[in-house]
Order: structure tokens, then C-alpha cells, then sequence
């Protein structure tokens, strides 16, 4: 077997999440064929896989050293960095690349990515179009592009660009997935036998068809046909069990964390200014109107809607599960709260702007800490409506709590012990809003 057969059943392994299998072999063979950069790439992009960016950097940085302006390294180095959210880092990686070689697709895709994720939605869109202006036949624009459209509202374009999507690769069943949210289907819609017929297809991994399940749920809710969707709905759930492995301990455990780092340290004794930035925090569980609450404080003229911004759990969560006492816990947050706000001043100059992570509920000690001026607003719901909500929907990396309905109700059931820690200490700085309320009478409860 020569070296470019080995190589391509290596990347068969890590697109099956064999990563383990993949860096050893990889290691091995770098050994033996240190001038393949090919599989330096590969073994840092199975790195990143696993969530272990900073090897990835690492072994990149060294690969550098040997090859001091290789694109495909500096691209991938930007792409730890944007995955590890230092969208700093990310950019100034990107913008060499494209100093570099203009042209670089993937590198204009990842920026493209990057100010979408910051909400610099005109910067974003513009090197979607530069990407496709250079071949318009790339699967990743096009399944990103119709992703950015439908973020933004543009349904049909949306459509259009998820449609060819799948004429470049009929089996990328994300695409179906996309296109089966997009919009409400009535009965004989072709589209459906299509993708009944799709899913029989034995070659399909596992992953496939979970998006085609979700796909099939969710038409088949539409057209009023409940015991079928909800059969789709609880296959799509369990393989995506099964291929998450997620456990609930860890995240009692982790909530437990949350709360003996605050009761046992010493960070209400600490004086941080603040800042000049209101920043309105909208959070509660997922699916309980934190998207329609921020577009009715957003249509304000002085209050820039952020989406959900990932930078708090992405910190914070890192942040506890190292914790140590010897660290500097006030340099720390402080450092944290600069890099927040350089973020937040790249995307606009408003002086009011809203974070509509759901589960910043987490931070609620972190944020009056080191944004003592924030509005926090905590989106409730009825639980049962709520639950529901959440298991028949597939969230993109994250909130793997959602697709058991266990799992879902031990879930809430920490949820709400640790908003009642919160309230019995920040109880006047917490406004609650239930979504009935909200979806009955939206203006009203907001001004109030």
C-alpha cells in the first residue's frame, strides 16, 4: 500500500471520529515521511477534532519552522484559534494567508465564518461572494453561504444555495437537514418521498442519518402526521446519543463546580470598574424565546443585537475545570473582560449591546462581577413545552443534554437549582420573563 492510499483511509478514519487511531498512525508515518506536509495537516485537523487545539497550534508553529510561509499551515493555525474562539488570533492568521495568496478558499470560507460568528454580517457576506466569484462549485461555500442567508432571513436565496449544495454532493445530508427547517411542507411534497428514499440508502453513516431523521421529524410535524415524526424524531435523538456519549454526571458535577467556586473564593471582595458598554444578557433554558426577546430590544435604534455570542462559556467553562487557588482570579477576569469588549467593539460602536446565549445563565456570579452595570434578563418557559422544544430540535455543537428526554429533565432540574442559587443573590438584578407572556403581549412585557 503506498503512502497516498494509507493517507486516504486515514482521512476516512477521522471523518468517522476514530481520532485516537488517526494520531497514532499519523505520528507514525510523519516519522518515516517528515516531508509530507499533507500529514501534518491531517494530524492537526485531528487534533482540533478532539477539542485539543492548543497540540494542534503547537505541531503547526513547529511545522512552520520548516516551511516559514506555507498556506495550509497558517490557514490551520487560524482555524485552532477560531475554533478555540481567540477570534483575534484567528483573524491576523486568516488575513496572512490571504496576504499570501488572495485566492485561498478555504482561508476566505474560515474568515467568511469568523466575522458571521461576530455578527459583522456585511464583511462576512462579502467574502462569501469572493469565494464563490472563484469557484462557484465548492460544497463548504455554498452549504455556508445558505446557512449565513437563512441566519439572516433570505429564505429563498437560502434555499437556492442549500440546493446546490446537494447538486455538488447529493449524500451532504446537513444540507437536507437545513432545507427541511427552512420552511413549513405540506403532504405530496415531492421533497418528502425524496428524502424517505434517501434515508434507505445502507452506505449512509451514522451521522447521515441522524440529519435525515431530524429532516423527516420535522416535515412530517408539519403535515400533521405526529406518530411518524416522533419516530424520526427519537432515532435521529438516539444516535446522536450514541455517537456524543454524553453524560449528565459531568454536568451535576460541573454545575456543583459552579457553585462551590463562588461561595469559596474570594471574588466578592474584588473592585472592577464598569464599563462603559451595557451589555443586556438574555439566558434561560434553550428554546424559550431568547432570540424574539433580542430582536424586539435590538429593533431599538441604540441597541445592537449580538446573537449568541460563544466567548463566556467558552472561557468560563475552561476556566473553572482548571481552577486553581494560587491563580490571580482578579487579573484573570479582568484580562477576560478586555478581550470581550475588543470583541464587542469590532462589531459595533452602539453603547447598548444584548448576548442571547442561553446558557450564559451558568456565568450569572461571573457577569455582575465583571459587567456590574448588565441588564440580565431570564427567559422562562412552560417546562413540558419546553422540553419538547428542545428534544425535537438538533443543536449544532453544544447542549448535549438534549437528546435523551432523561437527560433533558435532570438537566432542567439543575437549571433551575442553580437560578435559585443566583436569585437568593442577585435576586433585583435578574428580571424574569416567561414566553407565554411574551408571545401574548411582546412590547409590553419588555418596556416593563
Amino acid at each position: 500500500m503506498n503512502l497516498e492510499e494509507k493517507f486516504n483511509i486515514l482521512v476516512n478514519k477521522m471523518n468517522f471520529g476514530h481520532y485516537d487511531e488517526v494520531i497514532f498512525e499519523t505520528n507514525y508515518l510523519i516519522k518515516k515521511f517528515p516531508k509530507q506536509e499533507a500529514l501534518y495537516n491531517l494530524l492537526a485537523l485531528t487534533y482540533q477534532a478532539k477539542g485539543e487545539y492548543d497540540k494542534s497550534i503547537d505541531l503547526l508553529n513547529d511545522a512552520l519552522k520548516r516551511s516559514k510561509n506555507n498556506t495550509n499551515f497558517l490557514n490551520n493555525i487560524g482555524l485552532g484559534y477560531y475554533r478555540k474562539k481567540d477570534y483575534i488570533k484567528a483573524e491576523a492568521y486568516f488575513n496572512k494567508v490571504l496576504e499570501l495568496n488572495p485566492r485561498f478558499i478555504n482561508t476566505i470560507n474560515n474568515l467568511a465564518g469568523l466575522y458571521n460568528e461576530i455578527n459583522n454580517t456585511n464583511e462576512s457576506e462579502r467574502l462569501y461572494l469572493k469565494a464563490l466569484g472563484i469557484n462557484d462549485n465548492v460544497l463548504e461555500t455554498n452549504y455556508n453561504y445558505a446557512t449565513f442567508l437563512q441566519n439572516v432571513g433570505r429564505y429563498t436565496e437560502a434555499e437556492k444555495y442549500y440546493r446546490k449544495t446537494l447538486d455538488i454532493n447529493k449524500d451532504f445530508t446537513k444540507a437536507d437537514k437545513s432545507l427541511a427547517m427552512l420552511k413549513k411542507y405540506k403532504k405530496g411534497d415531492k421533497y418528502i418521498s425524496s428524502l424517505e428514499e434517501k434515508i434507505k440508502n445502507k452506505n449512509l453513516s451514522r451521522a447521515n442519518i441522524k440529519d435525515l431523521s431530524f429532516a423527516l421529524g420535522k416535515i412530517y410535524e408539519d403535515i400533521g402526521e405526529y406518530k411518524k415524526s416522533f419516530e424520526y424524531i427519537k432515532m435521529a435523538n438516539d444516535i446522536k446519543k450514541q455517537l456524543t456519549k454524553f453524560d449528565i454526571n459531568n454536568e451535576i458535577k460541573f454545575f456543583t463546580k459552579i457553585k462551590n467556586f463562588h461561595e469559596n473564593t474570594k471574588i466578592k471582595n474584588f473592585q472592577i470598574t464598569e464599563n462603559k458598554k451595557k451589555i443586556i444578557f438574555i439566558l434561560g433554558m434553550p428554546r424559550t424565546g431568547t432570540s424574539l426577546v433580542e430582536q424586539i430590544i435590538s429593533s431599538h435604534d441604540k441597541v445592537y443585537g449580538s446573537g449568541e455570542l460563544p466567548f463566556l462559556d467558552q472561557y468560563f467553562r475552561k476556566y473553572l475545570e482548571n481552577f486553581e487557588e494560587q491563580q490571580n482570579i482578579e487579573a484573570d477576569l479582568t484580562k477576560f473582560k478586555e478581550n470581550y469588549l475588543t470583541i464587542i467593539e469590532k462589531m459595533t460602536s452602539s453603547d447598548v449591546v444584548t448576548d442571547k446565549a442561553p446558557l450564559n445563565f451558568r456565568w450569572i456570579g461571573l457577569i455582575k462581577l465583571i459587567f456590574p452595570n448588565a441588564i440580565i434578563i431570564h427567559c422562562k418557559r412552560d417546562p413540558l413545552e419546553n422540553s419538547w422544544s428542545i428534544y425535537k430540535n438538533d443543536f449544532e455543537g453544544g447542549m448535549l443534554f438534549s437528546n435523551n428526554a432523561q437527560d433533558i429533565a435532570s438537566y432542567y432540574n439543575i437549571y433551575l437549582n442553580l437560578m435559585s442559587y443566583w436569585k437568593s443573590t442577585f435576586n433585583k438584578d435578574i428580571y424574569d420573563l416567561n414566553y407565554e407572556d411574551l408571545i401574548n403581549n411582546p412590547r409590553a412585557k419588555l418596556e416593563k
